[in-house]
């Protein structure tokens, strides 16, 4: 009897492999358009603004995937909008004083501010479906994730070494090849990394405004944002325990099957001079690439797009011509753009009317108390701040700069930072309430669970991204570890550490709303702030409190960015940045 050879039967074993991974990737294709055509039938039915929600577990797999499919929507809305407003703020110096300072104040701005406009307005756009209420949720949840990616895109940007500029302009790349062989390789890390808090700050929206109450309208629609709400009201713990366990088994499998991945793809894009010894590893990114569906079918559609947009952009005057690298900011703006900046101007103007008109009913006890809570909001805003990069700082250059380190915390690490903290608020305030405490301590903690990871996932992609060249030069000259903390790692990473800290701050005002005023029961918790006040108007429906709330949030995060933001962006893009 003949006995196949042990060599071939490993051949054979590799070359059913790749038919396995296509059929899981064809599943995965079929389960996704299922996904598509279940949310258009339910996006389009009659609107329903109370959805009742059972606390049963059997319902927990409907409701996590109506809160998913919100995030994922609201992900990719997010990341369109990001790059492209850090692409025009980076590029174009007339309007980036302004497209900043109005990025700093909408990141800062809590979610409840945006709510009563944004409901009634896309009730109104979309009127007779549901899908007019799911689109003001996805917006909300929008607002949880867009400006970490936008503000993580444009320092990247800004931060690019201009040698590299200088040759794209030698090799007369366009525009087009720019952006896709230079600027998003290089802002790769930074994205990744930044998506993962983004998402935890969608998770934090999204339980936050699937139940609402908006003077005297209730809103209530299916997820798992709901379902811990409504466990939490009924004082029914296994169902919260429960909700919160969807939460982060959802956590785990997307960190596994989708940012693990991302990050060891996005690896190679790390701009150094000599080829790190460590490489970051994902098993289920080595299967994707053994699929001939993903090896060969988006390459060829690729092809087909790519290759007709260069051969036109070829014949154009950017191709042609090589330009000096400032040449563009000196170009005159066209007709379009001042047509636009005079629309935004009678908008505002009108808005600005509007707007005193409903101030002026605001009282003298109204104003002080929202004086007040100005000044406690904004301690506890820094405190949290201060407390959150004592710890971030030096852990994210622990797993950035150590690749044994990195394998067993940044998983972990991953996992408990894309757990929204708005899970965890409800066992804390029973804690706070079992224990007989308020939230005037309490709401700093509260805050440090929606603050700190956005410092800590920057420090980390800003360590990974020191040049392996650069560590090894520092250990042949012996550098004390005072020296590689002044000289290399804080350089390194001040970039990515100022988008944390900025991120982180608004951040910090968006828990305040929830840390600073909360429904426990029949009990309201509540502490003297702006998150409490601008909470407690929306539910009494108070628009006028809502909105001088806001404007004073904007104020402090205008001056802020003034004299202290700013600056520091200018110190990265200048003396910290990487070129040669």
């Amino acid at each position: 009897m003949n006995l196949p050879h042990p060599l071939a039967r490993s051949l054979v074993i590799v070359r059913k492999t790749p038919f396995f991974v296509d059929l899981g990737v064809a599943a995965c294709a079929l389960a996704l358009f299922f996904a598509v055509v279940s949310t258009g039938v339910y996006w389009f039915q009659k609107p329903i603004p109370v959805v009742p929600i059972s606390n049963s577990i059997g319902a927990l797999p409907a409701y996590a995937f109506y809160s998913l499919v919100r995030m994922a929507v609201a992900y990719f809305l997010s990341l369109a909008f990001a790059v492209s407003y850090g692409y025009i703020a980076a590029y174009n110096s007339r309007v980036e004083p302004w497209m900043i300072a109005v990025l700093d104040i909408l990141q800062s701005i809590p979610v409840l501010s945006f709510l009563p406009p944004v409901v009634l307005a896309m009730v109104a756009l979309v009127p007779g479906h549901q899908l007019g209420i799911e689109m003001a949720v996805i917006f909300l949840i929008f607002t949880g994730q867009v400006w970490n990616l936008a503000f993580s895109f444009y320092s990247s940007l800004k931060t690019i070494p201009r040698e590299m500029l200088e040759a794209s302009r030698i090799f007369r790349y366009s525009g087009w090849q720019r952006f896709w062989q230079l600027e998003m390789p290089f802002s790769a890390i930074g994205l990744v990394w930044n998506s993962i808090v983004s998402v935890a700050g969608g998770w934090f929206a999204l339980i936050f405004c699937e139940t609402f109450t908006m003077g005297a309208r209730n809103f209530q629609l299916p997820g798992l944002g709901s379902y811990i709400q409504s466990a939490t009201n009924s004082g029914d713990v296994h169902a919260l325990l429960a909700g919160i366990a969807a939460v982060i088994l959802i956590v785990v499998a997307t960190d596994q099957l989708v940012w693990r991945p991302l990050i060891a793809w996005s690896d190679k894009f790390k701009f150094e001079q000599v080829e790190s010894s460590e490489q970051v590893t994902s098993p289920i990114l080595e299967l994707l690439r053994r699929s001939r569906i993903l090896d060969t079918l988006p390459g060829r559609i690729w092809n087909q797009v790519e290759e007709p947009v260069y051969q036109h952009m070829a014949r154009t005057r950017e191709c042609r011509v090589v330009r000096p690298l400032d040449e563009s900011k000196s170009a005159k703006a066209p007709p379009a753009f001042w047509a636009v900046a005079v629309a935004i101007v009678l908008t505002v103007g009108w808005a600005a009317m509007q707007a005193m008109f409903m101030l002026s009913t605001i009282t003298w006890p109204d104003l002080r108390l929202l004086l007040e809570g100005a000044a406690a909001t904004f301690l506890r805003v820094n405190a949290s701040l201060l407390i959150s990069a004592a710890w971030t700082v030096p852990a994210g250059v622990a797993i950035g700069l150590n690749p044994p380190l990195a394998r067993i915390v940044q998983p972990l690490a991953q996992i408990m930072a894309s757990v929204p903290a708005t899970a965890f608020f409800p066992i804390l305030l029973i804690g706070l309430v079992k224990i007989g405490g308020g939230l005037g301590i309490g709401s700093v903690a509260l805050m440090l669970l929606g603050t700190q990871w956005y410092i800590l996932f920057n420090v980390i992609a800003g360590a990974m991204a020191i040049p392996s060249d650069l560590r090894e030069v520092s250990s042949l000259y012996r550098f004390t570890r005072w020296q590689r903390w002044t000289r290399l790692i804080l350089p390194g990473i001040f970039p990515y550490l100022i988008t944390g800290m900025v991120t982180a701050s608004g951040g910090a005002w968006n828990a305040s709303v929830m840390a600073e005023y909360s429904h426990v029961k029949d009990r309201t918790l509540q502490t003297i702030g702006l998150g409490a006040q601008i909470d407690a108007a929306t539910d009494h429906g108070r628009f006028a409190m809502l909105l001088l709330a806001t404007i004073m949030i904007s104020l402090m995060v205008v001056t802020m960015n003034r004299l202290v933001w700013r600056r520091l962006y200018r110190l990265a893009e200048t003396r910290f940045k990487l070129e040669g």
